[in-house]
This record gives C-alpha cells, sequence and structure tokens, in this order.
C-alpha cells in the first residue's frame, strides 16, 4: 500500500525564493505540455502513449529553454505526467455522472507542487536538533539547497520513498510529502472473525459518532475558528485586491483554514487509528453526501463534518492496520427496528427509538448502529449467533441507566484515549 505521511518545511528567504522560481518553471513547462498534448491526435495512440511522446521531447527543448536545465529532469518530466493523471481524475468524475469539462493552463495561483523520483534529494535524519532533519534539494533554481524539516514521526529508510512532493499552501508554508510504499499486514480471515470484534458506526452532526459498543462521540467544536474565519475575512474584504496589505491579510484567512482542516484531519485519523486497532471489521454507513449536500437546512454543517473524507481516512487505516473497513447500504438504518426489523417513521427531532411491534426501546442512534453492524456482518460474511441483532449489536445497561457513554470531541487527545476504550457506562 502507499501512503505520503507530510512535514513541514523550514526555508529562509533565499530558499524561498529558489522554491518558488522552480515551481513556476514547472508550471510553465506544464502549460507548454498540454499545449503540446492537445495537438496529438487521438489516433497517435493511448493516452498514456502520447503523453510520453509530449516527455520524450523535453531532452531538445533544454537547447532553446535555458531554465529548464536548472530543473531536475524527473520534476520536469512528472510535470508533463500530471497532464494524464488529471485526464484520468476528470474521466472517473465523468464516469460517476459529474459535469466536467477539459484541462486548461494553470494560473501560477493554480500550480504550487513539484514532485522527485526517488532520486534527486537526501533526508538526514540525524542532522540538526531533537524532532529536526535536513532534506537536501537538487537543481532547485540550478542550486543544491539543504532545508530545515520537521520529523514530527518517524519515516522509513530513503530506499523505500518512491517519492517526493513538495509544496507551496496558500498560507506560505512549505511542506514536503514522501509517497512510501509497504506491505500492508494481512487481514484475519472472514471465518475466523467474531461478531463481538466488530462494530458498527452511525455517522451523524450533532454526535459526530455513535457506534454499536454505545460510545458516542461529539463533533469538533470549531466556533471560536468560524468567529475569527469571518473576521479575517471581514477585514480582506475591506483591502485592496492585488495591494501588500491585501496578501498580508489573504495570508491570514488561509491560515485559519489550514487550522480548522489540520484540526478536523488529525480528528478523523485519531478515531480511525483507534477503531482500526481495536476491531478486526469496522462498518459505516454508505451515505450520499453530493444528495445530502443539495438538501436544505444543514448543508454547512454536513461539509464541515466531511463523512465522505471520514471514510476514505477510515480505508487507509483499515489497510494499514489489518482491519476490514466495509460501507453498507445507509436506507432505513435509523427506521427500521434493530430487534425485529420493523419500520418505523420518526421526525427528525425523536431521538429515541420506540418500537411498536415489539416494544424495543434504545437510543435513536444506538439502533441505527446497531442496524449497520447488522448489515455489515451480513454482507462480509461473518457468522454470528442466532441471537437477535438488538442483543448482539447493542450495549445494554444492566442497572436501568443509559447503555452509552459519552466521549466530548476534546477528549480525543491521542488514541488510545481511556475514554475511547470505555464500550459501557452508566451515564447520570
Amino acid at each position: 500500500m502507499k501512503y505520503s505521511p507530510r512535514y513541514q518545511l523550514f526555508p529562509d528567504e533565499q530558499q524561498q525564493e529558489q522554491l518558488n522560481w522552480t515551481v513556476d518553471v514547472v508550471r510553465q513547462v506544464y502549460n507548454d505540455a498540454l499545449n503540446r498534448f492537445n495537438d496529438v491526435p487521438e489516433s497517435d495512440g493511448t493516452l498514456n502513449q502520447r503523453v510520453r511522446s509530449v516527455r520524450d521531447e523535453l531532452p531538445s527543448m533544454k537547447d532553446w529553454w535555458d531554465d529548464l536545465n536548472d530543473v531536475y529532469s524527473t520534476v520536469l518530466q512528472n510535470a508533463v505526467v500530471r497532464i494524464e493523471q488529471n485526464i484520468e481524475t476528470l474521466h472517473g468524475l465523468k464516469n460517476q455522472g459529474y459535469d466536467v469539462g477539459e484541462l486548461k493552463w494553470k494560473a501560477p495561483r493554480d500550480f504550487q507542487s513539484f514532485t522527485y523520483n526517488k532520486k534527486g534529494f537526501e533526508l538526514d535524519k540525524k542532522s540538526g536538533p531533537p524532532g529536526r532533519g535536513e532534506l537536501t534539494l537538487k537543481k532547485i533554481a540550478g542550486e543544491t539547497i539543504t532545508v530545515p524539516i520537521r520529523l514530527h514521526r518517524d519515516i522509513p529508510d530513503h530506499d523505500s520513498i518512491q517519492q517526493l512532493t513538495l509544496k507551496q499552501e496558500s498560507t506560505g508554508e512549505w511542506y514536503a510529502s514522501f509517497t512510501i510504499t509497504t506491505e500492508p499486514p494481512a487481514k484475519p480471515d472472514v471465518t475466523e472473525i467474531d461478531a463481538s470484534d466488530c462494530v458498527g458506526i452511525d455517522l451523524g452532526i450533532n454526535t459526530f459518532i455513535h457506534d454499536s459498543d454505545g460510545r458516542e462521540i461529539d463533533r469538533l467544536d470549531l466556533s471560536d475558528d468560524r468567529e475569527r474565519l469571518e473576521r479575517e475575512q471581514r477585514s480582506l474584504s475591506r483591502k485592496t485586491e492585488g495591494s501588500n496589505n491585501y496578501e498580508k491579510q489573504r495570508k491570514r484567512v488561509a491560515s485559519v483554514h489550514a487550522r480548522m482542516n489540520t484540526k478536523k484531519r488529525d480528528f478523523k485519523h485519531k478515531l480511525a487509528h483507534f477503531y482500526t486497532t481495536t476491531y478486526d471489521a469496522v462498518f459505516l454507513e454508505d451515505l450520499n453526501v453530493a444528495d445530502l449536500m443539495q438538501s436544505s437546512g444543514s448543508s454547512r454543517n454536513t461539509a464541515e463534518v466531511g463523512w465522505r473524507d471520514l471514510i476514505t481516512i477510515f480505508e487507509h487505516h483499515g489497510e494499514k492496520n489489518g482491519c476490514y473497513v466495509e460501507t453498507v447500504h445507509s436506507g432505513g438504518t435509523t427506521k427500521q427496528c434493530a430487534s425485529c426489523g420493523v419500520s418505523t417513521e420518526k421526525p427528525l427531532w425523536v431521538r429515541e427509538h420506540s418500537c411498536p411491534a415489539c416494544g424495543f426501546s434504545t437510543d435513536r442512534d444506538l439502533n441505527a448502529a446497531a442496524n449497520v453492524l447488522s448489515r455489515g456482518l451480513q454482507q462480509l460474511g461473518v457468522g454470528h449467533s442466532e441471537a437477535t441483532p438488538a442483543e448482539t449489536a447493542t450495549a445494554v445497561a444492566t442497572d436501568g441507566g443509559d447503555a452509552s457513554v459519552s466521549v466530548d470531541a476534546s477528549g480525543v487527545v491521542e488514541s488510545g484515549s481511556p475514554a475511547l476504550t470505555e464500550t459501557v457506562s452508566t451515564v447520570e
């Protein structure tokens, strides 16, 4: 499997100018290659063959385009290969029903990265203070530069690094992403998985996650960040576009966005790590986020919680930790009784499931999580007892208390948090 850990770089002022110069040259190469690619008739071969024919012209271009001699060769080649990758992405979106156009010329603000392949860089993890290292880059504006890098987590040896991508974010900060290929751990055989080692997860807005073992995990409170974002955006609207003050304020706005995105991404990764290392199989609802975004009432909250992104992160951690991560059909998980299967209409404000057919009563989201688990077990083919889904899938308090344990989002400070490991608790 491939994954790309990201690390922050700390170039000095001169190195930033050299990196910016390199990005701009690579952008121009991409635009020139796209123009030449559009002139190649489709009858000349497959998409890959046509892109390669354009890429193979790079050596001869160095005779009249002197700047290309100051950029590492694989960096230039990867700029051309981007055309193939971008077209394949557009085709994938088109096959999913999206209305897509064609690739367009890239303006400077739309192109902020370049990529090495295996060679052209060296990572020294031992230089500098603890948690720091040095990244040496060849042919950055014609020179070899060494940039300090923050190593906030371990990274494998150089031989396992397939690519290095350098990117400048809208905040002006530079980051290095190392694409690493590893052998994922083997997943347990489905026939050996016990239902007790599986969990169903109901995704929500007010309660971010409610699982079939009774955990409730609140969504992140980003109200302070949103208020700051609104203030900074109002200030930006009063600046003259293109001025120095406008650029400074634009970076402040971008910094708030980046901070919010980092918080959400970190939160989701910690949750995914916990669940995929605790269970053999995790089941989530396959929500149609595109349709939910078009509905009135909660589209902003839907966009902020990022369900589709969460599912993708869970799938990544599932491969990384040898855990099955399956999405199941989400229709009717809230209406259907986890005990007898009878569906009952209930408005959104009704937070308790009470079945008129069998009398089973529990929290609305806990009932939905139990249905997700039951569908996931059937879909994956995990054998389980003849007991009803409610008996095998939901937590039951023994003293008349609530079977759930509520975990505040701010309590998810690290994987293995004591708050997360609780499954059944009586809440006053």
